[in-house]
């Protein structure tokens, strides 16, 4: 395997209710080099950070818990937004021997559109969106990727927005194998899932490969292979 390849994982663990020891398993199974986590709890948050020690994870009990454990050692930092800061790595060719020059990894969580009542969740998807749409148009963004709990399918419009000008890695690497991106959430852990609402979005980048996992949550834990 060409060491020029980033593995990224994305991960809702439904505020403590995914099962963390089977997705620190995963994370050593296929190699990942960069997981974002949201909903985590601290149970979660100690044993995946005895598999990825670098980054920073920043548990929850109220839905707010996230973070980003990195293979290798990177800067990690807060993206203001209303209601649900984003996190945001940055990888420097130092420290990440696949990189030839930095790359930001952007972990988002949005509203979800139905809580704590739509007339609420509305102006808080709202000002979120329009925050990262305007970070990842500032100086860098072609080094950029977003990626995450969206609570969009690729319908809405908070996704279309996002979308704009970055791939999405799941649909590129699909529509290249003549297959559809998998679905990722569903009402409850176990159950069918029947949305497609975790991204991630790439600036153009070769997607290699996409999976998803069954981490014990109401979210399919989303795996992508890229090319830096």
């Amino acid at each position: 395997m060409s060491d020029r390849r980033l593995r990224l994982l994305t991960a809702n663990l439904l505020n403590g209710r995914g099962d963390g020891a089977l997705l620190a398993r995963i994370v050593e199974e296929q190699r990942v080099d960069v997981l974002a986590c949201q909903e985590l709890a601290p149970d979660q948050a100690a044993v995946l950070s005895a598999a990825l020690p670098h980054g920073k994870l920043e548990p929850q009990t109220d839905h707010d818990g996230m973070g980003l454990a990195l293979r290798h050692p990177g800067e990690v930092s807060r993206l203001p937004l209303r209601h649900r800061d984003a996190r945001v790595a940055t990888l420097r060719p130092g420290d990440w021997p696949s990189l030839a020059e930095p790359l930001e990894v952007v972990n988002v969580h949005l509203q979800a559109p139905h809580t704590p009542t739509p007339w609420t969740a509305f102006g808080r998807r709202r000002d979120q969106v329009a925050a990262l749409d305007h970070y990842r148009r500032t100086e860098g963004a072609g080094r950029r990727i977003l990626l995450g709990d969206f609570n969009a399918t690729p319908s809405w419009p908070a996704y279309r927005r996002l979308a704009t000008d970055l791939d999405d890695a799941a649909r590129s690497h699909a529509d290249r194998e003549g297959d559809r991106p998998p679905r990722t959430w569903g009402p409850l852990p176990g159950w069918p899932r029947l949305l497609r609402i975790d991204h991630v979005l790439v600036p153009g980048f070769t997607v290699h490969r996409t999976r998803t996992f069954d981490v014990g949550s109401d979210h399919d834990a989303l795996l992508v292979e890229i090319s830096v």
